[in-house]
């Protein structure tokens, strides 16, 4: 029977997908290799492939899993909860042997996000000192190497380093001072798994099938490609102008295919289900451009429900709430306000830096700083560590009182301090919806904040501004979040 044509491309997917069906050696994922870290006390997933029904052992630090690979080849057993510690060889025994060596047990992490999390500590700040002291064998890293791809791919590309300093200049410079953090404070080995991307939107991460299941999703990515150029529709006269008008309408077909869901498909759904005990999300600056700040809570609520479910269990995630930055043309505050509603999610955290940004580098050199944030979080509400804070000072109400507005807030550790001078950044609104800056005093746990040109204010904000002027932090040093009181457009 001859395949009808219509059918071609989904079986060539689904043969990608299964590379090893045909196989008779047992394989393994680029993930599950020398030098990885396995996540400490939780069951781990191990995986592979073999020949269909071909009998597969894995053994590892005295425990030994049998399995049969199903009739695609596929094969998964799960190692029961180990300790963390230095860890030993892994073996998987089918037709043929495998031995993945120098296994640690630890904690690992998963990181992505656009070009603030690929940076690279090479080119943050301090590099040469950093370098220096990164001789760190029990800190090590996966980069997912995999492009975007339209279909879900069964298989990520990449390899372990093991951090040294002449390793340690490529890794993700973010994941990097946070993993460090928290190697120094647990004493257990860290695996950091980089899957990130510079220049990316956020609709690119998520699963298409995800978005379209939430209706204001559905309809942005429903709305049709914009047209071609009438200046290139006028010029394509002769066949060769029309081929490549058709090229170009291919080109950027295409790219609006990989933006949604490209990137989901091709460096998250191969990582699954390995597993690490929480996820950290640095991006957002792609979608701080006109028509996209308005979507963004939803589909970073839907980033970590969706990415939840993939992995079956509701594992902690934070994410770094966009910095200072004085590039015209984009809605930073807009992004940064959408972050700070989705910690209504459960088991999220947030690393405030406002105050870490560059005026005119998109990529603020200081990420030792996020890195550190991050893992205040994570040491102290994932791992139950004393830590002096775990977020900078959040919003937790207000009050009209005249002419004044009181503002609440939550994570005053060690008490509300204007950091270098009279407190500033806050503005208030009447009724008309006019701004003016406000003056701010800080009471207990409160700031009430007033103008004269504002006799009856009807909502307040803070560092509402792509590069805003503020200095509300707590006592442990950790900056207050921007935000506003009102929901005006």
């Amino acid at each position: 029977m001859t395949l009808p044509l219509r059918l071609l491309p989904a079986c060539l997917a689904l043969a990608a997908a299964v590379p090893s069906a045909a196989r008779a050696a047992v394989r393994l994922p680029a993930i599950l290799s020398d030098q990885m870290v396995l996540q400490a006390g939780q069951p781990v997933a191990i995986w592979g492939w073999a020949s269909p029904e071909e009998a597969v052992t894995v053994t590892f630090l005295g425990q030994s899993q049998a399995t049969r690979a199903g009739a695609g080849g596929r094969w998964a057993v799960t190692l029961s909860p180990l300790p963390a510690g230095e860890g030993g060889t892994l073996v998987v025994r089918g037709e043929n042997r495998i031995e993945i060596k120098e296994v640690l047990v630890g904690e690992v992490w998963l990181g992505s996000g656009q070009s603030n999390m690929a940076m690279t500590v090479a080119r943050s700040r301090d590099y040469a000192a950093e370098q220096a002291a990164a001789r760190l064998p029990r800190v090590r890293m996966f980069k997912e190497e995999s492009p975007s791809a339209e279909t879900p791919q069964a298989e990520p590309r990449g390899r372990w380093v093991v951090c040294a300093p002449e390793t340690v200049g490529a890794f993700s410079a973010t994941l990097y001072f946070f993993g460090r953090e928290l190697h120094r404070e647990l004493g257990v080995p860290v695996g950091l798994i980089n899957s990130s991307v510079g220049g990316t939107p956020i609709e690119a991460w998520i699963a298409a099938e995800a978005q379209r299941a939430v209706p204001e999703l559905r309809a942005a990515l429903d709305k049709p490609a914009e047209p071609a150029p009438a200046k290139a529709a006028k010029s394509a006269k002769s066949a060769q102008t029309a081929d490549a008008a058709k090229a170009a309408k291919a080109k950027a077909a295409a790219q609006r295919k990989a933006d949604v869901g490209g990137l989901f498909n091709g460096k998250i759904a191969p990582l699954i289900p390995y597993t690490f005990r929480g996820a950290l999300w640095y991006q957002g600056e792609a979608n701080t451009l006109p028509g996209k700040p308005a979507l963004y809570e939803a589909q970073l609520r839907l980033l970590v429900q969706d990415w939840r479910q993939r992995w079956g269990r509701e594992f902690p995630f934070a994410w770094v709430q966009l910095p200072n930055f004085g590039g015209p043309g984009r809605d930073w505050p807009a992004v940064r306000e959408a972050m700070l509603r989705t910690l209504a999610l459960p088991q999220t955290g947030m690393a405030i830096t406002i105050d870490v940004g560059e005026e005119k580098d998109i990529h603020p050199r200081n990420k030792q700083d996020v890195g550190r944030r991050l893992s205040l979080w994570a040491l102290g509400t994932v791992y139950g560590r004393k830590v002096p804070a775990t977020s900078g000072p959040l919003p937790a109400g207000h009050e009209f009182r005249g002419r004044e507005v009181a503002l609440r807030f939550r994570h005053t550790d060690g008490g509300l301090v204007a950091r270098g001078g009279p407190l500033t950044g806050f503005q208030v609104a009447g009724e008309d919806r006019q701004w003016r800056p406000a003056t701010a005093r800080i009471d207990g746990d409160r700031v009430i904040v007033s103008s004269p040109d504002v006799p009856r204010p009807a909502a307040a904000r803070y560092a509402w501004e792509n590069f805003p002027a503020c200095n509300l932090y707590n006592g442990a040093g950790l900056p207050a979040s921007p935000f506003r009181t009102d929901d005006w457009r």
